[in-house]
C-alpha cells in the first residue's frame, strides 16, 4: 500500500521546537526531521553564494530555497542551457548506464576545450569532480551547478586561468532516478533523494578494482583518457552526530602515494579548512567513532582499499579526495560547504600544481621492492580533539539494546585516541612481470579497462617463473556485490612453464604497476582471485574410481620406498587412518593421473 508521509501520520512530531531553536527562522523541514536528533540553527557567509529563487539564472536548488535537488532531465536541461550561453562549457557522454541513460560530463575551460587532447594542450592541471556515486548523496551536483553558473555568468571566470574542471553531475544516473522522499532516513534532505546502488543493485563505490558495472568502466576510461591531476568524490556520511558539516579525507602517510599525502596535508588541507571556516563551515578529518555509544573509546582512522574511490586513487597515484558531508546537517548547508570546498580546490590546484605534479610523478615511479597487500589496525601516535555533540545512552524499549540520544548541544571531546588499519600486514616482493595465459580473457579485459599496460607474447615461450599453489580454499557462503568471494592459503613455488602465444606479460615498472599487483596477488583482499574471477580452478573435474586406485597404490608402495615411508607417517594420524577415502585420495594425488592444474593459480610471476 502507499505510505502516508510522517507529517500526516504524526503531526505532533513536527513541532518547531524540535527542529529549530529560533522561532524567527522560516519553518522548512524534511519528512524525517521528526525522528532525527535536534539541530542547531546555522548561518554562514556562504549563504551569500545563493541567488534568490526568482533570479533568472537560479539553479533548481536555489529555486527551492535550498531544500530540493532536480531530477535527471531537469538537471541536464538547466546545465545545457548554461552551456549554450558560453563557449567555456562542453558536454560529453562517458557512456551508458544499464538502463540506457547517458553519464554526462561537462568540460570547463577558459579556452573552450571539447576534447581530452585540446584540454591537455592548454598545459593546465585538471580537476575531475563527480557527484552521486551514491545517488542519494547528491550535494556535489547542486554545488557544482552553482559554481559553473558563477564561472560562466558571474565574477569567477578567473578560476579557470590556472586550472581545468571536469564535472560529472550524476555518476549513478539510474540510482538517481530511483528517487523518493523516503530514500535516506538518516539524512536531512534533499526532499527527494536517489538510491544508493545502481539499477543492478551494485554499489559503484565498491567497484573500482573489479570494474563490473558499465558506469565504472566508463569512469575508468574517462580517467585514463582525460588524465586528471585531482579527483574529487562527493558523498554524505551516516553515523554519529557531531559539529562538523564537511569532513574529507585522502590517502594515508605510509600508503602507496606518500608524496601525494604530503601535498594534501601540507598544502591542500590548510587552505581548504581556512576557506571553509571563513565561510562559516566546520571542516573536519574523515574519522568515525570506534563505538557509536561511547565516544570516549576513541576514533577510527579511515583507510580504504582499492575498491573505494580514495583507496583506488592511492594505489593508482591519482590524488583523490573523499568528501563526506554530515548527513544530519541540512541539505542547504551541505551544498554550500561543498561549493566552498570545490572553489578553493580550483584555486589551490592552480597555485600549487607544480608541486602536485611533482608528487604524482614521484609516486608513479617509486617501484618499491616490497608492496603491502593487507593492513592491520594500530593505534595512532597523535590524539585528536573532537568537536562532537552531547548525548546520553538509554535502554531502548523497542530493541532492548542501548540507544544513543543526541541532544544537539556542541560538546568537545578532548584528546581522543585514534586507530585504524595503517600498519602493514602481508607484503610481497615486486616481481618484474606477471604472465596471464590467453584463456583468462575476462581477467585480461578487466586489467585493460584499468589502463594497465600489457604485451602479448608473439610465440610460445618456456620460462623459469614462480606460481602460487593454493590450499584450503574458503568460498563465501553468500554473494557480495554479485560475486562469491574466496580466500585460500597461497604458497609461492618455482616452476618452468611453457606459455602459449597470446599470453599477456604485465611489467610492474609502469605507473599502474602497484595496482596490477593488488589485482593479481592472491593475498590482496581486492585481488581478482578473491573477487571470484578464478573460481573455476577450485573445481575438480577428473576423478579415479576406488577399484583403480587400490591396485595402483599397491604398485606405488612396492616400487617407491620413500613413498611407503611417507604413507606410514601419514597413518600415524588417527583421523587420516580411519578415513578410507582420504587414504585412497592420498595415492591419487601422488599419481601421474592427478590434475596438475588443480589449485594452481594460473598467473605466473617472473623470478
Amino acid at each position: 500500500m502507499r505510505l502516508l508521509p510522517l507529517l500526516v501520520l504524526f503531526p505532533a512530531l513536527f513541532s518547531s521546537s524540535l527542529l529549530l531553536a529560533d522561532e524567527n527562522i522560516p519553518q522548512q523541514s524534511y519528512v524525517n526531521d521528526a525522528i532525527l536528533p535536534p539541530q542547531q540553527v546555522w548561518h554562514g557567509a556562504s549563504e551569500q553564494l545563493m541567488h534568490s529563487a526568482d533570479a533568472a539564472d537560479a539553479t533548481p536548488f536555489e529555486q527551492s530555497g535550498g531544500m530540493s535537488s532536480p531530477d535527471y532531465v531537469t538537471t541536464f536541461a538547466w546545465l545545457d542551457q548554461l552551456a549554450q550561453s558560453s563557449t567555456m562549457l562542453h558536454k560529453v557522454s562517458l557512456g551508458k548506464s544499464p538502463q540506457g541513460r547517458d553519464i554526462w560530463m561537462y568540460i570547463v575551460s577558459s579556452e573552450g576545450a571539447d576534447t581530452a587532447k585540446a584540454l591537455q594542450h592548454n598545459h593546465k592541471p585538471t580537476v575531475l569532480v563527480q557527484a552521486g556515486i551514491h545517488a542519494g548523496e547528491i550535494d556535489g551536483k547542486d554545488a557544482g551547478m552553482m559554481l559553473l553558473r558563477d564561472i560562466v555568468n558571474g565574477d569567477k571566470q578567473e578560476l579557470l586561468d590556472g586550472v581545468n574542471l571536469l564535472f560529472v553531475p550524476i555518476f549513478n544516473v539510474d540510482g538517481h532516478e530511483r528517487s523518493s522522499e523516503f530514500s535516506r532516513v538518516n539524512q536531512r534532505g534533499p526532499k527527494v533523494m536517489g538510491w544508493r546502488t545502481n539499477s543492478q543493485n551494485l554499489n559503484l563505490n565498491r567497484d573500482y578494482s573489479k570494474a563490473d558495472t558499465p558506469e565504472m568502466q566508463a569512469m575508468l576510461a574517462a580517467i585514463n583518457q582525460w588524465d586528471p591531476q585531482l579527483y574529487i568524490d562527493v558523498h554524505v556520511t551516516d553515523g554519529i552526530d557531531y559539529q562538523y558539516d564537511v569532513t574529507y579525507g585522502y590517502n594515508i602517510e605510509h600508503g602507496f602515494s606518500p608524496n601525494i599525502y604530503q601535498w594534501f596535508s601540507k598544502l591542500y588541507r590548510p587552505q581548504i579548512d581556512k576557506a571553509l571556516e571563513q565561510a562559516g563551515h566546520v571542516p573536519g578529518a574523515l574519522v568515525f567513532a570506534l563505538d557509536n555509544t561511547d565516544l570516549s573509546k576513541g576514533l577510527e582512522y579511515w583507510h580504504a582499499g582499492p575498491r573505494f574511490s580514495d583507496g583506488y586513487g592511492d594505489v593508482r597515484h591519482l590524488p583523490t579526495v573523499l568528501i563526506e558531508n554530515h548527513s544530519l546537517k541540512p541539505f542547504k548547508r551541505r551544498v554550500l560547504g561543498t561549493y566552498v570546498l570545490l572553489e578553493q580546490t580550483l584555486k589551490t590546484v592552480a597555485a600549487q600544481h607544480t608541486k602536485l605534479q611533482a608528487a604524482i610523478e614521484m609516486d608513479r615511479f617509486r617501484y618499491p621492492s616490497l608492496v603491502p597487500l593487507t593492513w592491520e589496525n594500530e593505534r595512532q601516535a597523535k590524539t585528536r580533539d573532537f568537536k562532537g555533540i552531547g548525548y546520553s545512552v538509554e535502554t531502548s524499549a523497542i530493541s532492548g539494546d542501548k540507544v544513543v540520544r543526541w541532544n544537539g548541544e556542541p560538546t568537545l571531546y578532548p584528546q581522543l585516541i585514534q586507530q585504524g588499519p595503517t600498519k602493514v600486514g602481508i607484503e610481497t616482493h615486486r616481481p618484474a612481470s606477471y604472465y596471464i595465459p590467453p584463456q583468462w580473457q575476462t581477467v585480461i579485459n578487466r586489467l585493460k579497462i584499468q589502463g594497465i599496460r600489457m604485451t602479448p607474447l608473439a610465440k610460445e615461450r618456456t620460462l623459469k617463473l614462480q606460481q602460487y599453489q593454493l590450499s584450503e580454499p574458503q568460498l563465501a557462503a553468500s554473494t557480495y556485490e554479485g560475486h562469491q568471494r574466496v580466500q585460500a592459503k597461497a604458497r609461492l613455488v618455482k616452476v618452468t612453464a611453457t606459455l602459449p602465444a597470446g599470453t599477456m606479460e604485465i611489467a610492474t615498472d609502469q605507473p599502474l604497476g602497484d595496482l596490477a599487483m593488488l589485482l593479481l596477488e592472491p593475498d590482496s583482499p581486492d585481488s581478482l582471485l578473491q573477487w571470484g574471477f578464478f573460481n573455476t580452478i577450485f573445481s575438480r573435474t577428473e576423478y579415479m574410481e576406488d577399484y583403480a586406485v587400490e591396485p595402483m597404490a599397491q604398485r606405488m608402495l612396492a616400487e617407491n620406498p620413500q613413498l611407503k615411508a611417507a604413507f606410514a607417517k601419514a597413518l600415524a594420524d588417527p583421523q587420516f587412518a580411519a578415513d578410507p577415502q582420504a587414504r585412497l585420495r592420498w595415492f591419487y594425488e601422488r599419481s601421474p593421473y592427478y590434475d596438475d592444474h588443480y589449485l594452481k593459480y594460473p598467473v605466473y610471476r617472473s623470478r
